[in-house]
C-alpha cells in the first residue's frame, strides 16, 4: 500500500506552516496505523523531499512530534505493516480529542 500519493502530497502544508494555528485547531489530514499494534500517527504537516511529517502520535504516549514516512516504508519491507487509513477524513485535533475519550490529553 502506498503511504503517500503525489495527489495528496501537493495538498499538505509544509513543515512549520501551521505553527501559528492553535493546537486544537490544527487539521489532522492523514492517519497511519500499525496493523499489529495500537499505534496511530496523524499527519498535519509534511516535507515531500525528506518524507518527514509532523503530527499527533498515539502509542505508548500521546504526543505531538515528527515521524518519517521513509522509516515507515523501511519497516514495511521488514515485515511490520504500517498502512494509511483509507477511510479517515481530515478533522480538527479538538474533534479527535472529543471522539477519542480514551486519549490522555
Amino acid at each position: 500500500m502506498e503511504l503517500m500519493t503525489k495527489e495528496l502530497e501537493v495538498t499538505l502544508p509544509a513543515l512549520y506552516e501551521t505553527e501559528n494555528i492553535k493546537t486544537n485547531n490544527k487539521i489532522l489530514r492523514v492517519k497511519y496505523i500499525a496493523v499489529n499494534s495500537s499505534w496511530e500517527w496523524y499527519l498535519v504537516e509534511y516535507n515531500k523531499d525528506t518524507k518527514i511529517a509532523f503530527g499527533y502520535v498515539i502509542g505508548q504516549e500521546y504526543e505531538w512530534g515528527y515521524f518519517s514516512l521513509k522509516e515507515f516504508e523501511e519497516l514495511n519491507k521488514d515485515g511490520l505493516s504500517i498502512i494509511k487509513d483509507k477511510t479517515f477524513q481530515p478533522i480538527e485535533f479538538m474533534e479527535l480529542k472529543n471522539d477519542y475519550h480514551r486519549l490522555k490529553i
